[in-house]
């Protein structure tokens, strides 16, 4: 659960909060937010904010799911709607996605199906059922590189939430959970909704898609519930955005450089009525005997990835399909991915390290964004 954002184009800000953007702060929120957001190992950051943002009616929510903040910006007069009442509706939907997709809760949906020892159908919720239907379906699509049964390799890594000291385990430990692994073990029933694992020892990790889904039910929320229009919503990285900011353009959203701990901007881009998802290689890593091991393992090989590809953005109007493409696209590397992207017709932005720096790849139909992006 990682990274976010930025908005006006004309100066980038010293202040860079964790890895991505959005919209206008006032300078006391900023700070407040800044502080918040480090403290959880977010990723934020903000361009630029206009002195009248106040008086436009620029409101912003934030908070805590799914092991990260989210935050929900609405460029609306306040006559429109009630900001407690909006905020409460987000807080209950957020805590009911959590009760289902979680694994760190022992008693939720998912970690019920993960704990069960049956291979006979379970009947299972709308949510989770459309979040797995959609994980399968970019599992085959990506052919394999997408699996959300990766969770005890990542583990086995030293990745994973078990905090394991980061060592290279052997191939005999490897073999054995790939034998156990695998999406195309899990078969959904669609009337009734229902799941069912070939495999007991099958166990299933959403946070590669779930924090995009949220984004999406909370995109629903403001549209048909409260008849909202214009906002950005960003949930641990995973971002959609509709309508205009208070400057009466597109939110503009940036795309970090890969540089460390540095916080810089490689571009933004304008986002309307499209969901953004960014997946990074630079940060998280561990090195052994002069080896870089990087924190995405392919399901295929149950090794980390050796390609250069360090960064990948991914757009589509749901945010579900961005935030798993970003993580199937950075197991595939760029060479790979940039024919599966361009046959979907999916606009990505691939960073990729070079011996004397770094190269930019985009596929045929983020060419159309390009022209309304500047670094």
């Amino acid at each position: 659960m990682t990274e976010l954002k930025k908005s006006r184009v004309t100066e980038i800000p010293t202040l860079m909060i964790p890895h991505w953007v959005t919209n206008c702060l006032s300078s006391k929120l900023l700070i407040n937010t800044a502080i918040s957001l480090v403290m959880i190992a977010s990723i934020f950051s903000v361009v630029s904010c206009d002195n009248n943002s106040r008086k436009s009616g620029l409101l912003t929510l934030n908070g805590f799911t799914m092991g990260t903040s989210y935050t929900v910006k609405i460029n609306e007069p306040r006559s429109k709607f009630d900001p407690l009442q909006i905020k409460k509706s987000i807080d209950t939907l957020l805590d009911d996605l959590n009760a289902k997709m979680s694994t760190y809760l022992p008693d939720s949906e998912l970690s019920r199906i993960n704990q069960s020892r049956s291979t006979e159908w379970l009947n299972i919720s709308d949510d989770l059922y459309e979040v797995i239907k959609q994980a399968v379906n970019i599992y085959n699509l990506s052919e394999g590189a997408f699996d959300i049964t990766i969770g005890p390799l990542v583990n086995l890594w030293g990745f994973g939430p078990d905090k394991k000291p980061a060592s290279v385990p052997d191939d005999r430990q490897i073999q054995i959970l790939l034998n156990t692994m695998g999406t195309n073990k899990i078969h959904l029933n669609d009337f009734p909704k229902a799941i069912k694992k070939e495999d007991i020892d099958v166990y299933i990790d959403l946070s590669g898609i779930a924090k995009g889904y949220a984004v999406d039910r909370i995109a629903d929320l403001l549209q048909y519930q409260f008849s909202i229009n214009n906002f950005m919503i960003e949930i641990g990285g995973e971002i959609r955005a509709k309508g205009i900011n208070p400057d009466k353009q597109s939110w503009r959203i940036g795309i970090e450089k890969p540089v460390g701990q540095q916080r810089s901007v490689e571009r933004i881009i304008n986002l309307d009525n499209t969901g953004m998802a960014t997946s990074g290689d630079y940060r998280n890593y561990f090195v052994d005997n002069g080896i870089h091991y990087s924190h995405f393992i392919d399901p295929r090989t149950g090794k980390p990835v050796t390609h250069p590809l360090v960064s990948v953005t991914v757009l589509h109007s749901e945010s579900m399909i961005a935030d798993a493409w970003a993580t199937a696209l950075q197991v595939l590397g760029h060479e790979k991915g940039i024919n599966l992207v361009n046959k979907f017709n999916l606009p990505v932005f691939f960073i990729i390290k070079t011996h004397d720096g770094y190269d930019e790849v985009m596929s045929d139909s983020f060419r159309q964004y390009n022209d309304r992006t500047r670094n």
